[in-house]
């Protein structure tokens, strides 16, 4: 990966702020031969004709790379791209044959155990692409990974299960407080699982959005809290000595790895190590002339107790924050139990809304807002105080994490909405989850629900941060 981003780029056929449709250029510059009536250039598909000289130059098509992909989106400034290039399949591939790394300190580290996590969108993303059962596919990455190197190949589980509990006991908490005219945090709670949302919510609006936004970790987080400080005391291994990769649908979750808070000096480590993508993982099989079909296959590993395997969850493909949050509130705030969630379309299938009523009167209203244009229009209702929302499921992707700027494309004659439509048939077929795993771990790792611990190792903040000049300030 390049160290070094592009001066600027510019992104055609724009229609939302990522989408895995959309095509880079790279701006070049033309010389251009000077006249006395001044420089006349005709541009075609493949170059430009100068008039004035009679002559004739082709441009070349620049390969765009990932740090320009991040850059593109305002994700990325020059002091993330040092950490941004810890995150390549390069580097996975030399830490698998080598078992070093270095630390953030410069220090070079020995590996004693290598953990790969592996979350739902991306291993159906895989599936699909390699025309596998999902069972198959999962079995068959364990077993990709383990042949590489990797010691436990896990699923993420109880670390959804523990963010989803959290951010449930979060909205309670807000929701009372605003009731009771507390000072506390805002209404609507916005959803946080999302580092490409919080990104540019971060660079663009600042301290203003800050406060509604959900402090619960996301799940890939949660999980890097689980490997560092709960799997490697029970292993009696060095946390820093515990190299955790995970397989994740989108780049920015190779940022949410990277940021400061999700380091820890005590440790000397990252909770994440290293973050692969699908597209990714397709590219390193490609380069091995492999199919993921032709892999041998292995067993995830039940590392937190109970069995092992991915699951699906009610609600939408990014893991049904909403349906969880809202369903648990109507009946702890309102004793409804089996409350209806039926969502409706308002602008356009990215955005949907969903209400609990009673004797005519709306008791909660929640919201799911996929993709930039629809975050805007939040972020505006919420600048002129008009939004009428308790809790919104953000996600930057339009599609939610199931169209991931970093899973498979689509196949040639298909368009992105039916491969979204699929991988969101899959999703629904997975088992459900329970939660006993992560009710043992709340209780022998967390010392309960509600501790310092739970506080310490399951939240985060965010801070405001000079806004990008690049395609955050687009307006829609």
């Amino acid at each position: 990966m390049a160290s070094r981003f592009s001066g600027a780029l510019q992104l055609t056929d724009l229609d939302d702020f990522i989408t895995p449709s959309q095509e880079c250029i790279k701006p070049v510059k033309i010389e251009k031969s000077k006249t006395k009536t001044g420089a006349k250039i005709k541009i075609g598909e493949d170059g430009y004709f100068d008039i004035s000289s009679g002559k004739e130059q082709k441009l070349k098509k620049v390969e765009i790379t990932l740090a320009d992909c991040l850059a593109c989106s305002g994700c990325i400034t020059s002091a993330e791209s040092v950490l941004v290039t810890k995150q390549s399949q390069e580097e996975l591939l030399r830490v698998f044959l080598e078992r070093k790394y270095t630390t953030k300190k410069g220090e070079i580290q020995d590996i004693s155990l290598i953990v790969v996590s592996l979350s739902p969108q991306p291993t159906l993303s895989l599936a699909d692409r390699y025309k596998l059962t999902t069972e198959e596919a999962t079995n068959k990455l364990a077993g990709y990974f383990k042949k590489l190197g990797a010691d436990l190949v896990v699923d993420m589980t109880v670390a959804e299960d523990l963010s989803l509990m959290e951010a449930q006991q979060e909205f309670l908490q807000r929701y009372r407080e605003q009731q009771a005219n507390a000072p506390g945090e805002h209404l609507p709670m916005l959803a946080s699982s999302c580092p490409g949302w919080v990104c540019y919510a971060e660079k663009t609006h600042g301290n203003f959005i800050l406060p509604y936004i959900s402090t619960t970790k996301s799940p890939q987080q949660i999980q890097g809290s689980l490997v560092k400080t709960h799997l490697s005391p029970t292993r009696q291994l060095d946390p820093a000595s515990v190299y955790h990769v995970t397989l994740m649908p989108c780049y920015d979750k190779k940022l949410e790895a990277s940021r400061e808070d999700f380091y820890s000096e005590i440790l000397n480590c990252q909770d994440v190590d290293c973050v692969i993508t699908a597209i990714e993982l397709e590219q390193m099989l490609d380069n091995s002339g492999l199919s993921l079909a032709d892999c041998t296959s292995a067993a995830l590993d039940a590392a937190w107790g109970g069995a092992a395997g991915l699951h699906g969850r009610p609600g939408s493909g990014s893991g049904g924050w909403a349906d969880h949050v809202f369903a648990h509130a109507a009946e702890q705030l309102f004793g409804e139990s089996d409350a209806p969630l039926v969502y409706k379309n308002l602008r356009n299938p990215d955005f949907r809304e969903v209400t609990l009523e009673r004797d005519g009167a709306v008791l909660l209203r929640f919201a799911i807002a996929n993709g930039f244009r629809n975050i805007q229009n939040l972020v505006q209702k919420l600048k002129r105080r008009a939004s009428p929302y308790h809790y919104v499921e953000v996600m930057a992707c339009p599609g939610g994490c199931l169209n991931g700027g970093a899973q498979v494309r689509a196949g040639a004659g298909e368009s992105g909405r039916e491969l979204v439509s699929r991988l969101e048939e899959r999703y629904r077929a997975l088992p459900p989850a329970t939660s006993p795993a992560a009710v043992a771990v709340v209780r022998d790792w967390l010392h309960g629900a509600g501790s310092d611990k739970a506080r310490a190792l399951l939240h985060t903040t965010y801070r405001a941060l000079p806004p990008a000049d690049t395609a955050l300030n687009l307006k829609w």
